[in-house]
């Protein structure tokens, strides 16, 4: 029967007339026979199969054999024997130079006939040796991708043991090897079919055996990082890597970057060709591989490395973005290499020429993918263009390229900047060695104490918190001639874009040192800002003016420009006005002169002094985090400020003429009530705030801001030995005096007057009474008939017909917290929020100006805590308790912000017609520079202390308690209160006197 198949086989017949033969020489097959006849048809199926010259006489060779294994299994069994199989993969089969390559799905096609014969196990055992010797000689891929087959369908033929880590590890080995010699299209698709057959028979490897996991692992690590090869590892090896689980990446990143075995150059090859592989077609988590890498270098400050790495692959990866199947994993890689890369602006500079050519394509495509992958592209790009801002000629091209794109707010991307950065990535070691420690997670940069400075500290980071200052001050041009306010720009500069966790203030406090301060001593924050403020206007003054510079680039209306002609920066930003008035209570002259002011300077009053009996011109409202509403009847504007009313005097019935108003949180429009000076105006039941609101308000025994202001303005009588000189009269007489603001600052700074001199002791005490901090105040302005006309109306300021008072409302910006019992001593810290016009206001309608919209909860805005090197995430609850729990602690200066109305309108149309309120301004090319040389030089710094440390952090105990001491600010004493870290005071990670 076999010579009758054969010459059918052999024969020129048509393919459809030897079918017809063939059945008949099966179907007799079925019928029983003799063990020779049995024989000679499976020698010749078998050579049909394996040297057959054609499909058919292969397909006619796999028939035969599967109807023999079927109806003869044990003449079958004793075919497919063991030495059979032995020389079927070691010698081959046919004519010598000639060997078939279909011998491995000739065994995967007996195998299945013989699974349940007793020789079934020889037969594994032998198969178990056979592929792992097969994969050692580097097979192709098709030959590879029919172990992988054979495998994973007889599993029980899988090497064990230490076997199987070897299997996988050479069978990585090959991969590496693999290349896709066509660049047809078929063979593309069979070629990465085959690698993905050969991948998948390691996941099923490691699904069962985990441990051989991690020594594949780093075989692939091994080859992927030589710097012998001559070959580069084939991509192709990005399909292992996907199967890897991803519960073991932290674990598997953390001991390769600490592994000190791993020179430079074979991280940097390896992470080089893995970025490489974002142009794998079937790769699943290539980028999350590849991320969590790079974040590990950065951990263990290994900045060398990724310099390089993205410099010298950054293009690459953004040229996958024009391919749809690679696209969403190089958008990934690409968005951490930009945002990471923030010392210099080299890595984005280098795709400038790309990416209008890209964003082109993409449009053109209009796809899903394209159109989401331009949004996150635009957003990267603004971001690039807030941190490295100063090249109009670059990004000229690019915006217009993205200009229909939407842009990111100011906060996304100072988020997005702040946790991508290379010096905000955690490394674990930290804790053990403090020099090792991140840059904040708020993203904002400390400053470093130089010994009992903190009072500076704390004042700078309120003033770069100020963000309308800040915008100005950093948008000075060079040569202004104002060497001190240049010096704030270099320091407000680096605090915007350091990489450093904190700086050094030094240069400036050798500039901005008052002559009378003792070095090394304690001093008053207060004082200290008083003589910077003034600093800062009398150079200025004396130098070239703000609105020369704004005039020259035409940034400055002609009606701003006659406002503020005469103005420096600090009038603009912190000068108020003042007038003094004192009626002869004789012959009732009035005698007035006004004043400029920076600060408001609020004494307490006397124990026996009752605030609510204490009247002033229009009472100081302190309200809940709310917009503000105009009441339908604007009753707080008041006249003349001589109505019938005295100061309170001991016995005077008369004396409380009107009550001081103080709000809670209330309904907009609904009037609050006088007689209680802690009214809330909505039930507790009804408005989830209003929990927050009683924080606000004072406790019914405890001091309030607004209290100390109307004290301050309230009428002062003057008998005595303190009678006023009448000109008018030409003698003492009894006089009563008030003061009156006539123009509210943009920025409000208010003092408390908390040291006042004991003669007892010969030494400045402090007023330790709690005062409550409302986070919005309104506050009384004088308003002229000629003003009235011009007023820019705004939510609640409202002015009566001719002259009167108006209210103007500030918002909390930051709180400078003294903590110690003595201005000598202690220490200084502050609480601070970025107060900013977010939506410009609408066009006037019928003469008044519209608020754009309700403004955000007041309680919703970020606030931070800068204690020296230590900055924080921090809330406005934290704001109002911290005299509460901790005494000493208590509020010192405070920072108001004007909201848009009729005081600072021009001022916000002048800071919105310069384009400073909605982000950062450039910076001139030598700061940039200078900023990009010392970002590098920290990083280097960074990278060489990791370096050198490495041997001693391994050798460190397990306790991180060791270095506790390391933490205490240098300005703490016995004598502050407060300064532990739930405090604020200089807590874990101050580090100043170790990592500077």
């Amino acid at each position: 029967m076999d010579k009758i198949l054969e010459a059918v086989v052999m024969s020129s017949y048509p393919n459809n007339v030897k079918q017809g033969l063939v059945r008949r020489v099966i179907e007799a097959a079925k019928q029983p026979m003799d063990s020779e006849q049995c024989w000679s048809m499976l020698e010749l199926s078998t050579r049909l199969y394996l040297t057959g010259d054609t499909k058919y006489k292969r397909e006619v060779g796999k028939e035969v054999l599967e109807v023999y294994g079927h109806y003869h299994p044990e003449e079958f069994e004793e075919f497919f024997n063991v030495r059979f199989l032995l020389s079927l993969l070691q010698e081959g089969y046919g004519p010598l130079g000639k060997r078939s390559h279909y011998v491995l799905d000739y065994i995967q096609l007996g195998l299945q006939f013989v699974l349940e014969s007793p020789s079934a196990n020889s037969i594994f055992s032998l198969l178990r040796i056979e592929v792992l010797r097969k994969v050692c000689e580097r097979p192709s891929p098709k030959q590879c991708a029919k172990i992988s087959k054979l495998l994973s369908q007889h599993p029980q033929c899988i090497p064990t043991g230490k076997h199987q880590v070897l299997f996988c590890q050479q069978l990585i080995r090959c991969i590496g090897q693999f290349q896709c010699i066509s660049e047809g299209e078929e063979d593309i698709m069979e070629f990465l079919e085959q690698v993905n057959k050969v991948s998948s028979l390691l996941q099923r490897i490691w699904r069962t055996q985990t441990s051989a996991i991690l020594p594949s692992l780093k075989e692939l690590f091994t080859i992927i990082s030589s710097t012998e090869e001559q070959e580069v590892p084939s991509n192709a090896l990005a399909s292992v890597v996907q199967f890897v689980p991803l519960e073991l990446m932290d674990g598997v990143i953390r001991n390769l970057t600490n592994d000190d075995s791993i020179t430079d150059v074979q991280m940097m090859t390896a992470i080089g060709r893995m970025i490489d592989w974002v142009s794998w077609p079937l790769g699943k988590n290539i980028d999350k591989w590849i991320i969590a890498l790079l974040k590990g270098l950065a951990a263990v400050k290994k900045f060398s490395i990724l310099i390089e790495v993205t410099l010298s692959k950054i293009e690459k990866v953004f040229s996958k973005l024009l391919y749809p199947i690679v696209r969403e994993g190089a958008l990934s890689v690409l968005k951490y290499m930009l945002l990471s890369f923030q010392h210099s602006h080299e890595a984005f500079h280098l795709l400038l020429p790309h990416v209008p050519r890209l964003v082109a394509a993409l449009k053109k495509e209009d796809s899903n993918s394209a159109t989401s992958s331009l949004e996150q592209l635009a957003e990267l790009i603004h971001c690039m263009f807030f941190r490295f801002s100063g090249f109009p000629d670059l990004y000229e091209p690019v915006l217009e390229a993205i200009k229909a794109l939407p842009v990111p707010n100011e906060d996304r991307i100072k988020h997005l900047l702040g946790q991508n950065a290379w010096t905000s990535q955690k490394n674990e070691l930290a804790c053990f060695y403090p020099r090792l420690a991140s840059k904040s997670e708020t993203g904002k940069i400390g400053l470093i104490n130089l010994g009992n400075t903190c009072y500076m500290n704390s004042i700078i980071q309120s003033l770069f918190m100020a963000s309308d200052f800040r915008h100005s001050v950093l948008n000075l041009t060079e040569g202004n001639s104002q060497p001190l306010m240049t010096k704030l720009q270099w320091l407000f500069a680096f605090l915007e874009h350091s990489q450093r966790p904190a700086i050094s203030p030094e240069s400036f406090l050798s500039a901005s040192w008052p002559p009378w301060f003792t070095p090394g001593a304690q001093q008053d924050c207060s004082e200290y800002l008083k003589y910077l403020l003034d600093r800062l206007h009398e150079e200025e003054k004396t130098g070239k003016r703000i609105y020369q510079k704004l005039k020259e680039s035409s940034l400055m209306s002609q009606a701003v420009e006659h406002h503020y002609l005469n103005k420096t920066l600090i009038e603009k930003m912190f000068g108020g006005k003042m007038m003094t008035k004192i009626r002869c209570l004789k012959c009732l002259n009035v005698s007035s002169r006004e004043e400029a002011f920076t600060d408001l300077s609020l004494a307490f009053p006397p124990p026996d002094r009752h605030m609510h009996g204490s009247t002033s011109v229009l009472p100081v409202e302190e309200i809940g985090p709310q917009f503000i509403e105009p009441p339908e009847n604007p009753s707080q504007i008041t006249g003349s400020p001589w109505i019938p009313r005295k100061a309170p005097i001991a016995g005077d019935p008369a004396a409380a003429a009107m009550l001081v108003e103080t709000l809670g949180f209330q309904e907009p429009g609904e009037a609050a009530n006088p007689s209680s000076g802690n009214a809330v105006g909505v039930d507790a039941a009804k408005d989830p705030l209003s929990a927050l609101g009683e924080q606000a308000c004072a406790p019914k025994d405890s001091r309030s801001v607004p209290d100390l202001i109307n004290y301050f303005l309230s009428p002062e009588r003057l008998t005595a030995e303190n009678k006023y000189h009448c000109e008018k009269c030409a003698s003492l007489q009894d006089a009563e005096k008030v003061a009156e603001l006539t123009e509210g600052p943009h920025y409000l700074i208010l003092t408390l007057l908390r040291f006042s001199f004991d003669p007892r002791t010969m030494k400045r005490k402090k007023i330790l009474d709690n005062v409550s901090i409302p986070v919005v105040l309104k506050l009384p302005v004088l308003v002229t008939p000629d003003e009235t006309k011009e007023v820019c109306w705004h939510g609640k300021d409202r002015a009566a017909p001719g002259s009167g008072f108006m209210s103007v409302v500030y918002d909390l910006c930051s709180v400078v917290v003294h903590s110690g019992i003595s201005s000598e001593s202690g220490h200084y810290y502050c609480y601070s929020r970025e107060c900013t016009d977010t939506v410009p206001p609408r066009q006037p309608q019928d003469g008044v100006l519209k608020p754009a919209s309700d403004k955000q909860l007041d309680f919703e805005i970020q606030w931070y805590l800068f204690n020296d090197t230590r900055v924080s995430f921090s809330s406005f609850e934290s704001v109002s308790n911290v005299t509460s729990f901790f005494p000493k602690d208590t509020a010192y200066v405070l920072f108001y912000r004007q909201r848009p109305g009729r005081q600072n309108c021009l001022l916000h149309e002048a800071l919105a017609e310069a384009g400073h309120l909605h982000s950062e301004p450039s910076l001139h090319k030598d700061l940039m520079e200078a900023i990009s040389k010392d970002n590098i030089l920290y990083l280097q710094e960074q990278e060489k202390e990791a370096r050198n440390r490495a041997a001693y952090i391994s050798a460190l105990p397990k306790s991180p308690l060791w270095w506790r001491d390391f933490d205490r600010d240098k300005d703490d004493d016995n004598s502050s209160g407060g300064c532990s870290p739930a405090a604020g005071g200089g807590g874990s990670g101050s580090f100043h006197g170790l990592v500077f």
